[in-house]
């Protein structure tokens, strides 16, 4: 029987599959995003987090831990100078998978993993936005009301003409130039 046992072996042996995470994972620090299987991504996802959540502390054992699971050196200095950088405050959660629909030629589902941090269209919608405060139920009808009546402010652009402004600046040049 094989209750509760969820790891995913990826139809490889357990050196392939090593292996091929550790690429993988590599890739990922390195190029921040990378499309694959949506299996693939899933065991990518915990293979990797626990790395990311290691380059938090700079220590010498730290590095050595996290080259031994992905023996590429480029991508140790990579996580833990940039990526430790980015995802400092935040409590867990580095990847994010997005699915792109099935390959052509065997049908396999298809995503994208990437770096939470480093996708600029996620972050900057979250900046641009302000945190506003949820309530569970629909609000009060007068602030609705009060936000439907109230006029947009008129914007009045005062614009000084262009040509004096220059004509007056080429006569000032010249004047110091015959000097």
């Amino acid at each position: 029987m094989r209750h509760r046992k969820k790891f995913n072996h990826l139809g490889r042996k357990s050196a392939h599959r090593k292996a091929m995470l550790s690429n993988m994972a590599s890739s990922l620090i390195l190029h921040k995003r990378i499309t694959t299987t949506v299996a693939k991504a899933k065991a990518l996802r915990s293979y990797v987090e626990p790395l990311i959540t290691k380059s938090k502390e700079d220590t010498t054992h730290q590095r050595r831990v996290v080259f031994s699971y992905l023996q590429n050196k480029q991508a140790v200095t990579e996580l833990f100078r940039e990526v430790s950088q980015k995802i400092a405050d935040r409590p867990g959660g580095y990847t994010r998978i997005l699915k792109t629909g099935a390959r052509l030629g065997d049908s396999a589902e298809m995503c994208i993993i990437e770096l939470v941090d480093y996708n600029t269209t996620y972050v900057s919608e979250k900046a641009a936005k302000p945190a506003a405060k949820r309530t569970r139920r629909g609000g009060s009808k007068a602030k609705k009301a009060e936000t439907k009546t109230k006029a947009p402010e008129a914007e009045v652009k005062v614009e000084e003409p262009k040509a004096e402004n220059q004509e007056n600046q080429n006569a000032d040049n010249t004047e110091e130039k015959a000097e």
